[in-house]
């Protein structure tokens, strides 16, 4: 009698930890299924991401890789850790104390980490927005001040500028609060053209009309303007002179090349045309002078 009654109980507890068996194995199944189509679905955001062929393909791929990564890191962490909780749950771990300590560490490592998470999640919008990239000139606005240049590299955490002297900035992306991007779309070049109060502005407009229609069949300058350059007209009447404004819709790159160029064969046709620059009074051109 006691050995039947001590076989039952072996073969519950058979049953029991059968059945708890299956449990854990359906546990993980679940959590590997869940990881392929988290990644299957991370690949499709990353193709998305990845956009058509262009010029700037090999940053969209790098911004793509970066984000898709980072995705596909966080989902997978969050399916396994759940995952293990559930098997500990099941094999009779206690996970209340495990909890609360994890609530604990949680609670202080979010205290000192916080400067990384925040610098970390605007990395990721950043990115993910794409709101500027490798290469591009940019002005940040930060808590402390405004920072120029080049992004030399982008990644969760920081921003680096190399501004115009050669000055690396390090930037914390959490410190962002605005970004100025000057190599999106097209840039404006301006261009104020100085001209004595006795100079007939019809013929000064007539004069630039002429040579930008020149500038216009150059290669180098086809390839930098997108529109213009034009004439907008008398933008001051300034102490010695008026200031006649030109202006030319650029590629965001070449707008300061396009400024200067176009000073320089500005000031070359009007110094051609005898077209006077106003001087303060009581300075004469260094060819009159005696």
């Amino acid at each position: 009698m006691d050995w039947l009654i001590g076989a039952g109980r072996n073969t519950e507890g058979f049953q029991w930890h059968r059945a708890d068996t299956i449990t854990v194995v359906s546990i993980v199944v679940v959590g590997v299924v869940l990881t392929i189509v988290a990644r299957l679905l991370v690949r499709r955001f990353q193709r998305k991401l990845e956009g058509t062929v262009s010029l700037t393909q090999d940053l969209n791929l790098q911004r793509a890789t970066t984000l898709t990564h980072a995705l596909s890191t966080a989902v997978i962490v969050a399916i396994w850790s759940i995952a293990i909780l559930l098997v500990l749950g099941k094999v009779g771990v206690n996970l209340a104390p495990l909890l609360a300590s994890a609530g604990v560490a949680g609670v202080a490592l979010g205290f000192g980490a916080q400067s990384i998470v925040r610098d970390t999640l605007s990395g990721f919008f950043i990115l993910l927005e794409n709101q500027f990239g490798v290469g591009d000139i940019v002005e940040v606005q930060t808590a402390a001040n405004a920072v120029g240049g080049k992004v030399e590299s982008l990644t969760l955490r920081i921003t680096t500028l190399r501004a115009f002297d050669g000055t690396l900035h390090v930037i914390p992306n959490g410190n962002i609060q605005v970004v100025s991007n000057k190599s999106r779309g097209w840039a404006r070049a301006i261009v104020d053209v100085r001209v004595a109060y006795g100079e007939d502005v019809q013929r000064v407009r007539e004069t630039l009309d002429e040579l930008f229609e020149e500038l216009k069949t150059e290669p180098a300058m086809r390839d930098w303007l997108m529109a213009g350059p034009s004439v907008l007209g008398i933008e001051t009447l300034g102490d010695y002179g008026q200031v006649v404004r030109v202006v030319a819709e650029t590629r965001p790159s070449k707008r300061f090349d396009t400024e200067r160029v176009l000073r320089e064969r500005i000031s070359a046709r009007l110094a051609e045309r005898g077209i006077q620059v106003p001087l303060p009074t009581g300075m004469v051109p260094s060819r009159e002078r005696r």
